[in-house]
């Protein structure tokens, strides 16, 4: 049985089993350490029965708590690739999801690469929109734009947050 439990400090000396893939994007430690200090109820790890570690989602909460804005964010997820397939990318958005509804939170947003086919369809299939399309957004690959993709929470009954733009944004637009 897959558990879902707080990620700990020493899972950062055992989870290459996730980070080592190409498709993972990775940080330094110290980016690890401060999201697990500041919204450690955002980061959390899936664990297999024999505690291996199967996958991670990595987030924060964002905005102006007193406007529409205010949000949960997926900075990472990721699942290792033995163990892709099997919905628990689907099950650590959910937690996060949750965790945003509980926090009040209008929308969770993610960036993820247009060229990403495979997870832009799972975006889509956990109800996720493109909002709006960031143009150059990868510093490492100035040619590859991201979608941010978002979903409304119960919050907001208009369904605001998740009204497309029409036209695309640069980085240095977003807020």
């Amino acid at each position: 049985m897959t558990t879902i439990r707080p990620f700990k400090c020493e899972d950062l000396l055992n989870f290459n089993n996730v980070n080592l893939d190409p498709l993972t994007e990775t940080y330094g430690l110290s980016f690890y350490l401060q999201y697990l200090a500041r919204w450690p109820e955002y980061f959390q790890v899936l664990e297999s029965p024999t505690g291996q570690i199967m996958g991670y989602i990595m987030g924060k909460a964002e905005g102006s708590e007193a406007q529409e804005q205010w949000h949960g964010h997926v900075t990472a997820v990721s699942v290792a690739p033995e163990f892709r397939r099997l919905g628990l990318a689907a099950k650590l958005m959910s937690s996060l999801e949750n965790i945003s509804e509980i926090k009040e939170g209008f929308f969770v947003d993610l960036f993820v690469r247009v060229s990403n086919k495979v997870a832009v369809a799972m975006y889509k299939q956990l109800g996720y929109v493109v909002y709006r399309t960031v143009l150059e957004y990868y510093s490492g690959d100035p040619d590859e734009d991201a979608y941010d993709m978002r979903k409304a929470l119960s919050r907001d009954k208009d369904k605001k947050s998740v009204i497309p733009l029409k036209e695309p944004v640069r980085p240095e637009d977003i807020e």
